[in-house]
């Protein structure tokens, strides 16, 4: 029996219990080795029964007797009495027959679990029973808790992992000898062994920490791996054209902040190397980040080379070519500007690809099809990722086959990662940040509302659209479900507000389910003020400028992240006009630490901080952190643990150490470095 050996190897498991833990994803023994507790319940701590009290105890003590009898409607009960030597305990269990067989008078247990009240008399309900004389793995310990499926319990999972116990003691090292003697780690066996059945809390720890460190080693070194290799690629030196940025800056209806003066310069000392750039431009939202993509472009087209700008909608796209085409019109460049949408009519698309072809089109704005499209991109010296999509090994692979040599990247993002996520997740790329915004934007007013107060809300807001502004309604689903009674849907809210309190007023409709060119139809109806109001989903949470919108109002906003909820916020207030943001609870209890904290800032950094100590990375960035790199252990919020990771991967990168010569970690880097999308 080994790792790679199916589940039904082990003793217990059949067809039946192995398709059972299948469903949690455990198919061979090392699936089972590697599927950790998600909490545990202390019952380490014995006691005598003379002192227990009320609550979850454990004892050692013999069964004096038991008997099971059948009651009312077919109900089965077993008691017990257990004595040690200061005292008697009474056990009972509900329709558990088997328990006056399972276990024999006069021997002593471990029993476990909770005493409390039941029919006017104290008794310890339903609890864990183990021969003294056995490894207890239920009882007199810290007990694992995993996550469960139906038909498969916590009991079976931990029966099931103590049969495969003296395999786990025969688990490799996976880590180089010198970093878990300089980081004070435990041994590789001996931490999953704790994961399953620690001797106490401190030994728990040590196996949290060891395992924790080793996924995140396994993060950073993958990252400075890729950066490591970037190095050797080659690009396209661009040169900085001071005249030609001067010009630029010249034109523009407004003064750039100091951040997008700072970002521009390091994006242009990126360009003028021959090695690429692969940079992050992460601005909160409205902080103009497309300008500073825009600068950038600049000087590539100057130099003759193209342009890709891919954003993740066809909307936006359509909306990014618009804003460019009016930043470079006043320098001559705005006829060089090309839309390579999937909707375009097919004799549009082959224009646009012969322009590109023959040069005369150096800037091309799309969406991440782009360079799945058939275009010859052979002059591309710079790409720029609008928003969702992570520019991974494959899809650089991808263009630098396509182009024939590696562009700059330029990756740019409303959604402000914390520091902890930047130097792991995003180890491979140099970060620029833009966090203040243009000096004519006043401060978004964000107010938490009680459904009881929703009369006067709608008097508010109907005020905003007599003044001439729109508004956005988001709404957590599209349509009504019975599993979650109180959360409002698009359809349902679309039908109240605009039958009822906003009758007078015209009311637009977009979700996710609608197919693409309606929500464009939709969206563009709303830029061009056909509806006062749009109700919606999150489909509107990326990107979409709206100007003249001043209000958003999201129900049941205690049903989203805190990172979600700063994305919707920034969708208004994107003018001279005063913004207003409305988070209506979905009860009229208190509010949450983390909608008083959304309602009292509007910096984006500091709530993304505080979702992930709250709420984990998954808040930010979607499903990746569970799913695709596969963390179980490591905490994103442990910055001390994250330098330690750090300074070992470059230590050994620096050493030159063959990676080949670690199995599993050499795994698990080539797996890490296949990931690249984080949405």
């Amino acid at each position: 029996m080994t790792t790679r050996s199916p589940l039904e190897e082990v003793k217990g498991v059949g067809p039946a219990a192995a398709k059972l833990f299948g469903q949690l994803g455990i198919e061979t023994i090392g699936d089972l080795i590697h599927y950790y507790p998600r909490r545990y319940d202390d019952y380490s701590h014995l006691q005598q029964i003379k002192s227990i009290k009320p609550g979850h105890i454990t004892i050692k003590a013999e069964i004096k007797q038991i008997t099971g009898r059948y009651v009312r409607r077919g109900m089965h009960i077993t008691e017990a009495i257990a004595s040690d030597e200061t005292g008697s305990v009474r056990l009972v269990w509900f329709n558990q027959p088997y328990r006056a067989n399972g276990m024999k008078s006069g021997q002593s247990y471990f029993i476990s679990g909770t005493f409390e009240l039941t029919h006017q008399k104290m008794a310890i309900m339903n609890p864990s029973t183990e021969r003294e004389s056995d490894f207890p793995v239920n009882t007199a310990r810290i007990v694992p808790i995993y996550r469960e499926t139906k038909g498969l319990k916590s009991a079976q999972i931990r029966k099931a992992v103590k049969s495969v116990v003296s395999l786990v003691s025969t688990l490799p090292e996976t880590l180089p000898s010198w970093v878990t003697k300089d980081n004070k780690l435990m041994s590789r066996s001996d931490a999953v062994l704790a994961m399953h059945f620690p001797d106490n809390s401190q030994v728990l720890d040590q196996a949290r920490e060891r395992l924790g460190f080793e996924e995140l080693f396994e993060l950073v070194l993958t990252a400075q791996l890729i950066k490591r290799d970037a190095l050797d690629e080659k690009a396209l030196a661009i040169p900085f054209k001071q005249k030609l940025a001067a010009s630029f800056v010249s034109h523009l209806p407004f003064k750039l902040t100091d951040d997008q003066k700072r970002t521009v310069w390091q994006i242009y000392q990126d360009m003028q190397r021959e090695s690429p750039m692969n940079r992050l431009v992460e601005g909160d939202v409205g902080s103009g980040k497309t300008v500073v993509a825009t600068m950038a472009a600049l000087m590539a087209m100057e130099q003759g080379y193209q342009v890709a700008f891919m954003a993740p909608t066809e909307l936006l796209a359509r909306q990014h070519a618009e804003t460019i085409y009016n930043l470079l019109e006043p320098l001559g460049y705005a006829a060089q500007v090309s839309l390579l949408v999937g909707s375009m009519k097919p004799r549009q698309k082959e224009q646009a690809r012969d322009h590109i072809k023959s040069g005369r089109v150096r800037f091309i704005v799309g969406t991440h099809a782009l360079i799945q499209e058939k275009v010859d991109m052979h002059k591309l010296g710079l790409v720029i990722i609008d928003e969702q999509h992570r520019f991974g090994v494959e899809q650089r692979t991808k263009l630098q086959t396509k182009a024939g040599h590696m562009p700059h990247v330029l990756s740019m993002t409303a959604t402000p990662i914390p520091r902890s996520l930047a130097l792991t997740v995003y180890g491979e790329l140099d970060i620029s940040i833009i966090a203040s915004k243009p000096k004519d934007r006043l401060p978004i007013k964000t107010t938490l509302i009680s459904p009881n107060s929703r009369a006067e809300l709608y008097e508010r807001v109907d005020e905003q659209i007599s003044a001439g502004r729109q508004v956005f309604v988001v709404c957590p689903l599209v349509k009504e479900s019975l599993a979650l009674a109180k959360t409002k849907s698009a359809q349902e809210v679309h039908k109240t507000i605009s039958q009822g309190p906003f009758k007078h007023r015209k009311v637009g409709l977009l979700h996710g389910q609608m197919k693409g060119e309606d929500k464009a139809k939709v969206m563009q109806a709303f830029l061009d003020r056909e509806y006062d109001i749009l109700v919606a989903t999150t489909v509107i949470e990326v990107g979409v400028d709206v100007p003249n919108a001043t209000v958003m109002m999201i129900e049941n906003a205690d049903r989203f992240g805190l990172a979600q909820l700063h994305q919707l916020r920034g969708r208004v207030g994107r003018s001279q006009h005063q913004g207003y943001c409305y988070a209506i609870l979905s009860d009229s209890q208190a509010p949450s630490k983390r909608l008083r904290a959304f309602a009292q800032t509007t910096d984006g950094f500091r709530l993304s901080e505080l979702d992930l100590e709250l709420r984990g990375p998954g808040a930010i960035y979607g499903t990746f952190q569970h799913g695709q790199l596969d963390l179980r252990i490591a905490r994103f919020t442990d910055t001390k643990q994250i330098s330690l990771a750090r300074n070992a991967a470059r230590r050994f990168i620096e050493s030159h150490e063959s990676l080949l010569q670690y199995k599993y970690l050499a795994a698990r880097v080539h797996k890490l470095r296949a990931i690249t999308t984080l949405n």
